[in-house]
């Protein structure tokens, strides 16, 4: 799992007076979904672009699956999909597999399990110009799928899906890292995000703000604690916690409660305590905060980079 697939160190691509890419250094490790997470226009798809060898830095260096990008050796063990599928309109789903995999020195039947893996089995004899857009993405992703790459590359794979195929999305992303593969993926959608990736980069600007698992990112925000009188339970854990560990909230219903600046440690001394001042106890909980949260907390105050001409 601590094998690098991926490794950056300062990749950078600048477009006349903006820096797309300023000075990217991450690691994407064998066997993981490593979400690439930031807005529209942070620089994910000219990073991703970078890896396939489709865009020249103009400085830093990467290494994709032990080769520099776009050589031979490393593109033919990495799928891809990179600002949505383009097929042939007037040929069917399956006879535009076959083709790639033709075009890739496959057995054409790997198209029919590629389209298998993505639920278009039944729609395969299809025009692709017939197709809704979000089976066009899942065409996009078998085409990705073609004998099983160790790298598989995708940019806003849940891109036009219904909440039903975003779930069988997130599904098969798991499952295919479950598998051995590596999924390396952009997204804005950050609750998608954090239900599937290992870790996480978050780019905003061009930059690289993190990396590490969204466990981390997320990190701890407290407890919340329920309980009658609330008057009364806040002296007691102001007692317990000490007097600027205690705030009063409301909770997802907007209900009062209290926030409690404590970890898990604390619960018992503070159940205890409760009890013993003879108070009702509701609820005693972890507070963590969304990815979502994280995110516009790390991305709000980030300025656009230019450089002079």
């Amino acid at each position: 799992m601590n094998t690098a697939i991926v490794t950056t160190d300062k990749l950078t691509k600048v477009y006349g007076p903006r820096r797309a890419v300023d000075a990217v250094s991450m690691t994407v490790r064998a066997g993981e979904v490593y979400g690439f997470l930031g807005p529209n226009g942070a620089g994910k798809t000219t990073t991703m672009r970078m890896l396939l060898g489709q865009v020249r830095p103009t400085a830093g260096t990467a290494t994709v699956l032990g080769a520099p990008p776009g050589t031979p050796a490393a593109l033919a063990r990495i799928g891809a999909l990179v600002e949505g599928p383009g097929f042939y309109p007037y040929l069917s789903g399956r006879e535009n597999l076959r083709v790639l995999a033709t075009y890739r020195g496959l057995d054409v039947r790997a198209a029919d399990a590629a389209l298998a893996r993505v639920d278009l089995a039944g729609r395969a004899r299809d025009r692709f110009r017939t197709y809704s857009l979000g089976m066009k993405q899942r065409l996009g992703v078998a085409a990705a799928l073609l004998g099983e790459p160790d790298l598989i590359v995708l940019d806003e794979p849940t891109n036009g899906l219904d909440p039903a195929g975003m779930a069988e999305m997130r599904d098969l992303l798991v499952d295919i890292a479950a598998g051995g593969q590596t999924v390396l993926l952009s997204s804005h959608l950050l609750a998608e995000v954090q239900q599937i990736c290992d870790r996480v980069g978050v780019v905003a600007q061009g930059r690289l703000l993190a990396e590490s698992t969204v466990a981390e990112l997320r990190g701890g925000a407290g407890l919340r604690l329920r309980a009658d009188p609330l008057e009364t339970a806040a002296a007691v854990a102001t007692r317990v916690l000490g007097p600027h560990a205690v705030a009063m909230v409301d909770d997802d219903h907007g209900d009062p409660a209290l926030r409690l600046a404590a970890g898990a440690e604390a619960v018992p001394d503070l159940t205890r305590a409760l009890i013993a001042a003879d108070l009702d106890v509701h609820e005693i909980s972890p507070l963590e905060r969304s990815l979502e949260e994280v995110f516009f907390e790390m991305t709000a105050a980030v300025p656009a980079l230019e450089v002079s001409r």
